[in-house]
Formats: structure tokens, C-alpha cells, sequence
């Protein structure tokens, strides 16, 4: 356990996001977003099956010896907070760790925009945070929690596989459930929620149709739900939840998501010209326009709409990364790299805008 603490200790002080950790081969550090190898003991089977039958919490353990797999949280005190998957590959044990910063990170050291700040303060409605793995929608999340907590008085109630970030009561009662300790699944979680008389709930992962129902329900009766999905973009987002219900119950489901919807926030990380990180957002407001799309099922429209408004505060990945390109934050590279739509990403920086969005909503 020496070593791992040390790995760990070492992690922390580099600025490393996650620590990668596989039998035979050189422990692994991500640091802004690169794959970098560090001098230490290679692990070996033996230390490996240490490591696993020490760190494994009791409740995680019968789900690793059916699944061979697990997610837990691990807490090595003086360095911080770890969320923790163990997994086999090849037959073998293999452990990635993401290091969850203690302070929660404020809305300007993300570079969130303000508009955020508007959705965590709403008295009810659904806000998706949406993005592929490592994109930075549990952080984004936290902060949302953490700007509720210290500007209004409410009861929030999360369930988290596993807790990430710690909240400590400020303006807010906050109880956060972890799955697998204080709650036996997020269905039981969800399905007693209402019962404990929350404000806002936070369910770490929009994850199948019992999620999205409770949260329509709780949306229903003036609760703030704030969840994450894993899709690519914000038009995909309301496709995938829809796709958790069968096909003769999307009908209904998608006129209830129209009412109760919020915004989907979707983030993808891209690379600074100082060599950090920063987010670009796409944002998805449901204004009456969006609502009346998605009860027409018009979701092949989202995105022209989102284009077209930014009046409302909505924008698209292409419109963020010229932005944050003219801001002098990213290179023109990065940008064209991480836009949805690279050919008219480069159009816009030769000062030609197409209207297309408005062309394909008419």
C-alpha cells in the first residue's frame, strides 16, 4: 500500500487527472489530457491483488466478484479523494483512479459561462450534462451544486456511483447517497426521493428509463433535477433518453420531456495555447420553439435551432470554439480539431457566415 500512496502522492503534486495502473507495464499518468509514463516498480500480480483485497470497500466487493468490475471511491487522507474503477483485462487486474479535487471549482475557473448560473438557480426542469467520458460533466455538475449551496436555501439530495466531490453545508442541507452504501441501487434511490422532501436532486448518470421518468415526475411537482448522459451532443441527448423507453411509450414521454426539460449542456475539453484545458459548451435551452419541436418530434431540428439561438443564450460547438479561438484561449487548430463542423468552423474564420440554421428551420 506504500507504493500506492506514494503513486498517488506523486499524481496529485503533478497535476495528473487519473492514474493508470496494469500489470507488467510502467504506472501511467494522464496530464492535461496526455498519457505519461513515470519511474517507479512495475506492478506485479502479487502487489496487484494486495492492492485490490485493501482499497475494494465491503460493499463494492460482491459487485467485483460477480462483474469483475467495480466503482468505488478511495479516500487517502492528506492527498485527497480518488474515484476508483478496478477491472479485469487479459485475465488480469488492472485499476484506473481519477483524482476529485477537494475544492469544488468555481463557475470562472472552468470557464462556464453565466447562463449556468441561471439553470442551477431555477425552482424546477431538467438539466442534462452531456458529454463523452473525461469531458468534465461531474466537475461542471459540482460547481452547479456549489453555486446553489452558497446562494440559496434549499435541500438537495444527490445519489452518486460513487460520491466524487464532498459538499460541505453552506446556505444548503445537502445529503449525498452513494450507491451500493447508503442506498442498494439508484432505482431505490429514486424511487424514495420524494419522500425525504428535496428541492434539488442530483443524479450522477441518467442512466435508463426509471431515471428519466423519476426525474419528469419530480420535475412535475417543482423539483430541480440536475443529471448526465453520456451522448456527443445536445440534439443526441434527447434521442438517447428517449430510446430508454419502448417504441409505443415515446409518444408520451417525449410530450412529458418537452414540459419538463430545461437545457442540455453538453462539454467537450479542448487544449489551451498556456498547454492546459478548458471546456467548450453547447448549450440547448427549451424555449418554445425547441419545446414545440420536441413534442412534434422534430429532434432532427435541434441543432439548426440551437444555431440560431443565441438570443436565448443558446450556441453551438462551432460557435464556442470560434469564440474561444477569437478570445485568444485556443489555437485555430484546436478549434477546426474539435468542431462539429470543421469546413464552416474555417468558413467563419475567413469572416463568412452561412444562415444556415435559419434556412433548414423554414
Amino acid at each position: 500500500m506504500e507504493l500506492l500512496h506514494r503513486v498517488l502522492s506523486l499524481a496529485v503534486e503533478a497535476g495528473a487527472s487519473d492514474v493508470h495502473v496494469k500489470i507488467g507495464v510502467p504506472v501511467v499518468f494522464r496530464i492535461n489530457r496526455n498519457l505519461v509514463n513515470i519511474e517507479c516498480p512495475v506492478p506485479t500480480t502479487q502487489w496487484m491483488d494486495t492492492i485490490a483485497s485493501q482499497i475494494v470497500p465491503k460493499h463494492a466487493r460482491s459487485k467485483y466478484e460477480e462483474d469483475h468490475e467495480a466503482d468505488f471511491s478511495y479516500h487517502l487522507p492528506g492527498v485527497g479523494r480518488f474515484r476508483a474503477n478496478l477491472f479485469q483485462q487479459r485475465g488480469e487486474l488492472a485499476l484506473a483512479m481519477r483524482y476529485v479535487k477537494a475544492q469544488v471549482p468555481g463557475f470562472d475557473d472552468l470557464g462556464l459561462l453565466p447562463i449556468l448560473k441561471k439553470f442551477a438557480e431555477a425552482p424546477r426542469g431538467i438539466v442534462l450534462l452531456a458529454g463523452t467520458t473525461g469531458s468534465g460533466k461531474s466537475t461542471t455538475l459540482a460547481a452547479m451544486i456549489e453555486h446553489i449551496n452558497s446562494h440559496q436555501r434549499r435541500h438537495i439530495i444527490t445519489m452518486e456511483d460513487p460520491i466524487e466531490y464532498v459538499f460541505e453545508d453552506n446556505q444548503c442541507l445537502i445529503e449525498q447517497r452513494e450507491v451500493g452504501l447508503d442506498t442498494a441501487s439508484f432505482h431505490t434511490a429514486l424511487r424514495n426521493v420524494l419522500r425525504q422532501d428535496p428541492d434539488v436532486i442530483m443524479i450522477g448518470e441518467m442512466r435508463d428509463a426509471v431515471s428519466l421518468g423519476a426525474a419528469m415526475s419530480a420535475s412535475d411537482t417543482g423539483h430541480l433535477v440536475l443529471s448526465t448522459v453520456h451522448t456527443t451532443n445536445s440534439a443526441q441527448s434527447i434521442i438517447r433518453i428517449l430510446d430508454f423507453f419502448r417504441a409505443d411509450d415515446r409518444e408520451q414521454v417525449r410530450r412529458q420531456l418537452a414540459g419538463t426539460l430545461l437545457a442540455v449542456i453538453t462539454q467537450r475539453m479542448v487544449a489551451t495555447v498556456d498547454h492546459k484545458v478548458t471546456v467548450g459548451l453547447e448549450i440547448l435551452i427549451n424555449t418554445p420553439v425547441v419545446r414545440k419541436m420536441i413534442e412534434e418530434n422534430r429532434l432532427d431540428k435541434l441543432s439548426a435551432a440551437i444555431e440560431t439561438g443565441t438570443e436565448d443564450g443558446m450556441q453551438s460547438f462551432n460557435q464556442a470554439f470560434y469564440n474561444l479561438c477569437m478570445q485568444g484561449k485556443i489555437t485555430k487548430e484546436e478549434a477546426l480539431g474539435k468542431a462539429t463542423n470543421p469546413q464552416a468552423l474555417e468558413m467563419n474564420f475567413k469572416g463568412i457566415f452561412l444562415d444556415e440554421g435559419r434556412r433548414i428551420l423554414s
